[in-house]
């Protein structure tokens, strides 16, 4: 019989330790922003002026990440395999695709050219087909990871990445 294999206890938390390199690496370029940006920060009522003067991209983008959001929320805290999840998963898939494809037609932030958050879309682009193949061939835990890892990387990280001083979503709630 052979003997089974352990994983080594770096495993544990190189998954956080990659999560958290590409935040840093995300926010790199802001942190003078970030700094300097919380001089006059308050809560305070959505400033509904600077939504209506953003692009129709811009505006399907957000939409779609709430729909997203909204929808992986329920999918996460609901039972898996069953038929409202299926039918949630495709609402989802169609949700984060419109999300990450609207992404690379918003490139004000960097003058014109793509930054280090495209690299989620891309990532997103390229993973939602491959989520989709490994659960219509029975691998749960690929489907599994897959999808809690666009959820949380490609949802929540680039989520939070919009409220950075300077950015629309702050200056909308916070500035």
């Amino acid at each position: 019989m052979p003997a089974s294999r352990t994983k080594p206890a770096w495993t544990r938390w190189a998954g956080a330790a990659v999560v958290a390199a590409i935040v840093l690496a995300a926010l790199w370029p802001f942190l003078p922003q970030i700094g300097a940006g919380f001089g006059d920060v308050g809560l305070h009522a959505p400033r509904w002026e600077l939504w209506r003067r953003l692009p129709w991209v811009v505006q399907l983008h957000v939409y779609a990440a709430l729909v997203a959001l909204a929808v992986g929320a329920v999918i996460l805290l609901r039972p898996k395999g069953r038929g409202l999840h299926k039918t949630l998963g495709w609402t989802w898939v169609a949700a984060m695709g419109a999300t990450a494809v609207s992404s690379l037609f918003i490139t004000g932030l960097n003058g014109g050219f793509y930054s280090f958050v495209h690299l989620l879309s891309g990532w997103t682009i390229i993973a939602l087909p491959m989520a989709i193949f490994a659960i219509r061939n029975r691998k749960v835990a690929a489907h599994r990871r897959a999808m809690t890892g666009m959820f949380v990387g490609g949802l929540l990280v680039a989520g939070a990445l919009t409220f950075i001083p300077g950015r629309v979503m702050f200056e909308m709630f916070f500035g």
